[in-house]
């Protein structure tokens, strides 16, 4: 197997890795805001004079929800773009 080839599936693969990546992280980071949506509004519902202070303390874990899937956006362009694996 020649380098050529090799590269070449090594592309192929980190593609699917990067793929993967932005694609579990799209959907866990939907999922949580769903969740955590429905939570405030059945907070809310039950307690409205709390409504306020749910709301602050929703979007401080949004803040670090969306911060995970950062990360996982920053990891996906290391791959893409720097690629440790590449045979120089």
């Amino acid at each position: 197997m020649d380098i050529q080839q090799l590269n070449a599936q090594i592309i192929a693969a980190t593609v699917t890795g990067v793929s993967i990546i932005l694609g579990l992280g799209a959907a866990g980071t939907a999922i949580g805001f769903g969740i955590l949506g429905g939570r405030l509004i059945e907070g809310s519902a039950r307690q409205p004079e709390l409504a306020g202070s749910l709301q602050v303390k929703m979007f401080i874990v949004a803040g670090l929800l969306d911060a995970v899937t950062m990360i996982g956006v920053g990891m996906a362009l290391f791959f893409t773009f720097a690629n440790p694996f590449l045979l120089k």
